[in-house]
């Protein structure tokens, strides 16, 4: 995988993304200025899939400030389409390492989002 490659990903993925009747609302609120975004998520995974460290920020975080308009179902939306761009975009041991990866996110930014909170509701209750 290369940065281009990358680039061309995270470009048509979350052209997707802003087309999407579940997704697009959520990600048009939260999103100011989409050109310095997708630099940053393209950042993001060049760190995580070629671990160039480019990245500095912090997913959860920013996942966090937005989570009164996040619904659980709304990850499997967004990896269904995570899915789809990368088998269409690249080679199938690069998407299949792509894919692999953003399951892994998706599933700790839902514990954290949705999981954690609950379960701390719950013991104090």
């Amino acid at each position: 995988m290369t940065e281009g490659e990358i680039e061309t990903l995270v470009a048509r993925f979350y052209a997707a993304v802003r087309g999407d009747p579940v997704l697009g609302p959520v990600f048009e609120a939260a999103v100011d200025d989409w050109p310095e975004h997708l630099v940053k998520l393209q950042a993001f995974w060049s760190s995580v899939m070629l671990t160039t460290g480019r990245y500095k920020g912090s997913p959860m975080a920013a996942h966090l400030r937005h989570a009164d308009a996040i619904e659980q179902g709304m990850f499997e939306r967004w990896l269904d389409l995570w899915r789809e761009t990368a088998a269409e975009t690249l080679g199938a041991s690069d998407a299949a390492a792509v894919i692999r990866k953003a399951e892994r996110i998706a599933e700790s930014l839902k514990l954290a989002l949705f999981f954690r909170v609950e379960g701390a509701a719950r013991r104090a209750a």
